[in-house]
């Protein structure tokens, strides 16, 4: 499994019998235009539907993707936790609307940070050793 993504969450309501409600946050794993995968320890199945707002938090302000709706692919154990793949419904790249545009705005800002923290971890300070 990948790492998790820098900086993100993924946040949803989750239903508790007929009028309870909890809003629920869970730590993102992928993401790319046509969904993502994320990890908590509620339970979904293959076929159910999710609302997602994505949350970037940013030095200054968070960058927010809400309503974003989702159908649950996969699901696959991970300990007391699962990663469940969800696929973005009626989301296209080519989409021009506000919440695409905010989804565009997350991923370039994680490909960025991504992109810093591996040169980081590359580069030759970091694989110094020392020597007693």
């Amino acid at each position: 499994m990948n790492e998790e993504l820098p900086d993100i969450v993924a946040q949803f309501r989750f239903r508790h019998g007929l009028f309870r409600r909890e809003t629920v946050q869970a730590r993102l794993y992928e993401l790319d235009s046509y969904g993502c995968v994320m990890k908590t320890d509620k339970l979904f199945e293959p076929g159910d539907s999710v609302t997602l707002d994505l949350i970037m938090d940013m030095p200054f302000e968070e960058i927010r993707a809400e309503g974003i709706p989702g159908l649950v692919t996969e699901k696959r154990k991970h300990c007391s936790n699962f990663f469940y793949s969800i696929d973005f419904i009626k989301l296209d790249e080519r989409d021009d609307s506000v919440l695409s545009e905010k989804l565009r705005r997350i991923r370039e800002v994680l490909l960025k940070k991504q992109s810093l923290k591996s040169r980081r971890s590359a580069s030759p300070a970091s694989g110094m050793r020392q020597t007693a």
